[in-house]
């Protein structure tokens, strides 16, 4: 059975029940010429899981790198992917950004908002992620963190107004089913399919996601 969330269509990249991290990570690259790395992972030798790190104030528990030298790991290669998660099958599975794809990083409560109003406006999307963190995250083609300042400002918002973050080159996102601390699992709000295998640009999408993202900054104020 498929866990995702939202979604209608057939999936190239379906998370399975059982399904081991390596398979998931090898599919990533064969099926999306994304490249992925291994980061941390959660142990759950306590009643709460912890970090891999071992950190007590780890910020991403479960899913962050692991070595300094994390974006030069990353690949799209099947077999090197297959020897990384050989030596630690537990491994997080993180994507790098700014290579095949950007990432428009944003509240859950307005992601959700956006996604619907896209969906409405009969939109171009690509895949979109939900961490348990309440985050959404709306894939695009590279060069968006070069422009989305500039474009948010056209639309009259100041960008430090809005909780809107581009996630670009030096970056990386945590990537279905990666688990982060004790909440949950990343999960697919929008999966990957045959049809989004060609990713909007941040142009098609800043509007409707950018108005969330007020409608959002606006209700917290409100509170």
């Amino acid at each position: 059975m498929e866990e995702t969330i939202g979604v209608t269509g057939a999936s190239q990249i379906p998370k399975q029940r059982g399904e081991q991290l390596l398979d998931t990570a090898v599919r990533y690259a064969e099926e999306r010429h994304w490249d992925v790395f291994p980061g941390a992972w959660l142990e759950h030798d306590d009643e709460r899981p912890r970090c891999s790190c071992d950190a007590a104030d780890c910020t991403s528990p479960g899913a962050h790198p692991t070595a300094p030298g994390w974006a030069g790991l990353a690949s799209g290669t099947a077999s090197a992917v297959r020897r990384m998660w050989s030596k630690q099958p537990r491994a997080s599975i993180l994507l790098p950004t700014g290579r095949t794809f950007e990432a428009l990083d944003v509240p859950e409560t307005a992601g959700c908002l956006a996604l619907a109003r896209m969906e409405r406006m009969g939109l171009t999307l690509g895949p979109v992620t939900r961490t348990p963190d309440r985050r959404m995250l709306f894939l695009v083609l590279p060069g968006a963190s070069a422009k989305v300042p500039d474009m948010v400002r056209n639309l009259g918002w100041a960008p430090a107004a809005l909780d809107l973050i581009c996630r670009g080159e030096g970056e990386y996102i945590a990537a279905p089913p990666t688990r982060m601390g004790p909440h949950g699992s990343v999960q697919w709000a929008r999966r990957p399919t045959a049809s989004n295998r060609w990713l909007p640009d941040a142009e098609e999408l800043i509007s409707p996601l950018a108005y969330a993202c007020a409608r959002d900054a606006a209700a917290a104020r409100s509170r």
